[in-house]
């Protein structure tokens, strides 16, 4: 094994061996599931905090809820990515990972592929996004 081989993330390590990746496109095709995975907690964390209250919690005081998903095709590097957008009732949800009418987010999906490849914690990975967006989400 080379010396750099043995310098890699142990949690890559695990990745790679839980889901059998034996060449490239298996590994790129794993990282769009993951980017695609990742920007849906993103989106899901979003629409929580502009809503006030998580995806499972019911109560009748709420003014706006939540009403499904749009699908969107977005451009990353890795190719293609379809994503459902969280929409809610007043029509007033406006992502900030992905904005409306933005179709090419190549950049984001560098830094979210860095936070996962990183093994870092939830609370890490928050911080990280609050620094890059300006906006902070809940740790669960």
């Amino acid at each position: 094994m080379s010396r750099k081989a043995k310098n890699v993330n142990p949690l890559v390590k695990k990745i790679f061996q839980e889901n059998d990746i034996q060449n490239i496109a298996d590994a790129q095709s794993l990282m769009k599931d993951m980017f695609k995975d990742m920007v849906s907690l993103m989106l899901e964390a979003e629409m929580e905090e502009t809503l006030g209250y998580s995806k499972y919690e019911r109560s009748n005081a709420v003014d706006n809820s939540r009403n499904g998903y749009n699908d969107k095709k977005v451009k990353t590097s890795l190719g293609e990515v379809e994503l459902d957008i969280p929409r809610d009732r007043k029509g007033t949800f406006e992502p900030q990972v992905i904005p409306k009418y933005s179709r090419d987010i190549s950049d984001i999906e560098d830094k979210i592929i860095s936070m996962y490849g990183r093994g870092m914690s939830t609370t890490d990975i928050n911080d990280h996004l609050e620094e890059i967006y300006g906006m902070s989400f809940s740790p669960t």
